[in-house]
């Protein structure tokens, strides 16, 4: 079957499209028809070499977000058959191949019926994304209905789904963006308010926007020092996630105000096979908020095929993309 492999990491030169073996049905597994995936970050840093720990032995296949049909139920599998359409994110870490190809193996407790209402690019856009929201906000940021939540950057991949999702269990949402476009498309997608962080600093918008208590709840979407801006952010006695702490803070804000910090780490049941189910469970969460019109995607409106992924790769480290990078399979 057709596949794209990374033969070498680096630059998208590396991508290279084969030939390789179709999957092997397994016990306790599903093979699926490949129709669509997405990019994300983790995908990126492993081509590029900086999570090469994470990722497949080369020559190797990457990206985990996939929307596809069942075409092979191994025995054991209860809930999904052949025909079923399906999202998840399955691999392209170490030894679980990746999604780039015709046909992928994958451990049904990672998968979920897509939501009826979206396409396959619109699905394939939303597992990583959906459950690092989940966690954070849900299982990590204990999210109640009535709080004043801060989601940082509202059009980005998981900023966007995150806005939404806190939207849907009935908190006041702010969020942070770095143009006017961006402020529209936010409000679009249920922002109470929408702050220009180019404009403003967070002890101005938390002057201006919560009386100067800060928020209950702050979702670091970004990292860096934008972490930082969420313990400034937040208020006594508040709670700060996020989802990118590779880096060195001054904790004395979190100290002083007693906040609690809490980092996400989606990948962690996929690489350990630890939890998995807790993935395809919130996944059919995710199905039921989408097709009650609670959530929908936001694609960045440049499409790639499986092909184009080093165009596709490129796009999102240029920064120019908004909301989520689809992949179609067109094999």
């Amino acid at each position: 079957m057709k596949a794209i492999l990374l033969r070498e990491h680096g630059g998208v030169e590396g991508f290279d499209l084969a030939e390789i073996p179709h999957p092997f049905l397994q016990q306790g597994h599903v093979i699926i028809k490949v129709c669509a995936s997405s990019v994300n970050p983790v995908d990126c840093k492993i081509r590029g070499g900086m999570l090469a720990a994470i990722g497949p032995d080369l020559p190797g296949v990457i990206h985990g977000d996939v929307a596809g049909i069942v075409t092979e139920v191994g025995s054991g599998v209860e809930g999904l058959e052949v025909g079923d359409e399906v999202y998840g994110c399955l691999g392209g870490f170490r030894d679980m191949p990746g999604v780039l190809s015709e046909y992928a193996l994958a451990d049904p407790k990672l998968l979920a019926k897509k939501p009826a209402n979206l396409s396959m690019r619109e699905a394939a856009v939303l597992p990583l994304i959906g459950i690092t929201s989940w966690n954070a906000l849900i299982d990590r940021g204990s999210l109640a209905k009535g709080q004043r939540v801060l989601v940082h950057a509202g059009t980005g991949g998981v900023g966007h789904f995150g806005l939404q999702l806190a939207k849907a269990m009935g908190t006041e949402v702010h969020t942070t963006t770095s143009n006017e476009q961006k402020e529209v498309l936010s409000q679009e997608l249920g922002a109470d308010h929408v702050i220009n962080y180019s404009k403003m600093s967070p002890e101005q918008y938390v002057a201006q926007f919560t009386e100067g208590m800060g928020y209950d709840l702050v979702f670091d979407t970004v990292g860096g020092t934008c972490l930082d801006h969420s313990f400034e952010a937040a208020k006594e006695y508040g709670t700060v996630v996020s989802i990118a702490a590779r880096s060195k803070h001054d904790l004395t804000q979190v100290h002083v105000k007693s906040l609690s910090l809490h980092v996400v780490f989606m990948l962690l049941p996929i690489l350990k096979n630890q939890y998995r189910e807790q993935h395809g469970n919130i996944l059919n969460k995710i199905t039921e908020l989408v097709e009650n019109g609670k959530i929908k995607p936001l694609l960045h409106a440049e499409e790639f095929t499986f092909e184009e992924v080093g165009l596709a790769h490129e796009c999102w480290e240029s920064g120019r993309s908004i909301g989520k990078i689809s992949l179609g399979n067109t094999w």
